[in-house]
Formats: structure tokens, sequence, C-alpha cells
């Protein structure tokens, strides 16, 4: 019922779904016991984010000096639906002259975070004072703020990692444009985008794979939002619930160099193989055997525990083959679903098909 939401908001373009601040904060201080090193002195931008809201700028103004960055550039969307409810855009230097209601696209560089109350601590309040005395860290844009525009390209060109929430409903040319201009990033989506061509090409070639934690399951939601499993928090505000997101990334971390160990010894009636792939299906990660070194079929799961030192991925069971790896394409005559037998792997029984849901196609590799 929750990844309803994800649907409603592809068909309709209702892209704005924030992430909580505990959310972000529990990923990337994930990676940061890997690395403690892996913001400092780096261009970090939010593109995809309303500065004045959005809990990716919270996070990094906040901890600017803790994470060593050297700057935190973020950039809005016109007309942002939550714009100016906790930073108001005319208490600001630069943005004096534009009212909540006209909130045009904007841009905000933060060079440094000066402890400027003087309470010994860096916080949004200190932020916001910032912001409030230096009208060169606040810009208003010319275009759309739009993350394509040649703006926010050119901001991209300057930044080391980008981190954000992007719409979900571009998420393939989001995406492509962070590989294209080769930029680190930590990203969240709709994790049936590992199924996407583009995507999972990506997976495929090792420049791209999951986070370490699953993704956010609440967002806050603009109020006017009036989809299923929308709810009322105790703060006043709306959230909804989200069964079907996750952290996409290739910033590095040590559980991606775990070795997955395996018990199970293969035996053919234990594992039965595809009618239209020449590989073996294993239902459960559990189940992966210890001794086959052909090639298997493994549940979209297996993408938590990938280690590319120890499996390689060959492709995706897909109505579009783009693995090579499938054997047979079904017709009509073979039987009446032969578009859905031509989507997944398909075990042949005695009464027809069985078909499986969508598999990843590996093959052990030898650990040195």
């Amino acid at each position: 019922m929750a990844n309803r939401n994800l649907t409603n908001a592809k068909r309709a373009k209702n892209d704005e779904f924030y992430t909580q601040y505990s959310d972000i904060q529990k990923e990337i201080e994930a990676y940061l016991e890997y690395n403690p090193n892996v913001f400092r002195s780096k261009v970090v931008y939010c593109n995809c984010d309303d500065p004045f809201e959005s809990n990716f700028f919270k996070y990094f103004a906040a901890n600017f000096n803790a994470l060593g960055l050297k700057k935190l550039i973020t950039t809005s969307y016109n007309k942002s639906p939550i714009a100016g409810r906790q930073l108001p855009l005319f208490e600001m230097e630069g943005l004096k002259s534009i009212k909540p209601k006209d909130a045009e696209a904007h841009s905000i560089e933060i060079n440094e975070v000066p402890d400027i109350n003087l309470d010994g601590s860096i916080s949004l309040e200190d932020v916001k004072q910032l912001l409030k005395h230096d009208k060169n860290t606040s810009t208003p844009l010319k275009d759309n703020g739009d993350f394509r525009s040649d703006e926010c390209i050119e901001l991209l060109k300057q930044s080391d990692i980008v981190c954000t929430n992007p719409p979900f409903s571009l998420f393939r040319e989001y995406i492509a444009q962070l590989t294209d201009y080769a930029k680190k990033f930590l990203i969240i989506g709709n994790t049936n985008a590992i199924t996407y061509q583009e995507v999972f090409k990506l997976i495929e070639q090792n420049k791209v794979w999951l986070g370490i934690n699953n993704g956010p399951k609440v967002y806050q939601v603009p109020d006017y939002y009036e989809q299923e499993n929308i709810f009322t928090g105790t703060d006043g505000k709306k959230y909804a619930k989200m069964g079907n997101t996750g952290w996409f990334t290739n910033i590095d971390f040590e559980k991606r160099h775990e070795v997955l160990q395996l018990y199970k010894k293969y035996a053919p009636e234990n594992y039965p193989k595809y009618d239209n792939y020449d590989a073996i299906e294993v239902s459960k990660i559990s189940e992966i055997p210890v001794d086959y070194d052909g090639v298997m079929g493994v549940p979209v799961t297996f993408l938590d525990r990938y280690n590319p030192e120890q499996f390689k991925i060959l492709g995706i069971t897909d109505r579009h083959n783009i693995s090579g790896l499938r054997t047979k394409t079904y017709t009509i005559a073979d039987d009446p679903k032969y578009n859905d037998l031509n989507r997944r792997g398909a075990i042949k029984t005695n009464d027809g098909y069985k078909l499986t849901y969508a598999r990843i196609l590996i093959k052990r590799k030898k650990i040195k």
C-alpha cells in the first residue's frame, strides 16, 4: 500500500518527498565510521533541495566544520511548495526583495560557518545568522533551478560529492548526469530503479551500488498532498509512508567487502534450471551454493550483500535480454502468458511454467 505513493508520484510527477534529518544523519555517519575524512576538504552539492527547508542542507550546514567541508552549495527549484516556512526569504540580505509566495529559484553557497552567537557550538542558528548578514551567500538563479539547467550544471562541475533526494520521476536522468560528470554521490531513489536498464547497467559495471542502511520509510510532504498513507505528525506537518525507497551511491564502505559466508552444497534437485536462461534458480541468498561455478539467478535483495571481489554480476532477467544470457524467447504458441514468461526467468513444470521474480544473474569469483 505504501508503495502506491511512489506510483502516484510518478504518474502525477508530485515529487516533493522530503527526507527526515535522522535518516540522513544515520546514513552519512555510517560512511564516516569507515572513512572519517570522506567529506573533508570536499565541495558538497545538494541540487534538489530548498535551502530553507531541506534536511540535507540542515545536516551539512550544522556539521560543516565537523565534516571539514570546503564548501556547501544548495539550489532550489522554482516556486518550492514549502519555501520560507522556517527561514523566511525576506530575512536574508541577498533575497530580501522576494516574498515567500513568489519564491524563485535560488542558490546558497557556504564557505565558512563561524560560531556567530558565541555559544560554543555550531548550529542552525549560526547558519541563519550567517545567511542574514552575508549577501554573497544567497543568490537568485536566472533559470528555474532544475538540475538540468546550465546554471545548476555549472555548480555541479564545481562539486565533489552530491547528496540529495532527487525527483523519483526523473531518477534515470538524474543518475545519468552524475555519472556523466564523474561525481561521487549519495542519493535516494525508488528501489525499483535497480531494474531500470540505465541504472542496472551502472550496477553491473560497479559504478553504482546500494547504500549502507535501508532507505527512509517516512517522508514529509506538502500540505496539499492527499494520497493514501499520508498522515499528520505531532508537529502538525504532513508525512507519507514509503515502503520502497533506498540509498544509491558510489562512495565505498567496509560492508561492501565483507565475504558472504556460503554453506549450501549444490544438488541438481534443489536448484532447478531455468527453461529460458542458462542459469539455476537460487530463491534465497542464504542458499547460494558454495561449490557451483555456473550462472545463478538470485533475488534482487542480493545487492544488499554484494561483494564485488566475491561475485560477478552478469545481468538481470528482463524482457530486453540485456544480459544476452536468455536462451529462449516464448511466443503465444508456447503459452498465452508469453509476455510474462519473457519478462522473467521461467522454470518448466509438469503443468506448464513457473515464473520467478526478477533475478540478478551472478557467478562466484575465486577469492584471492
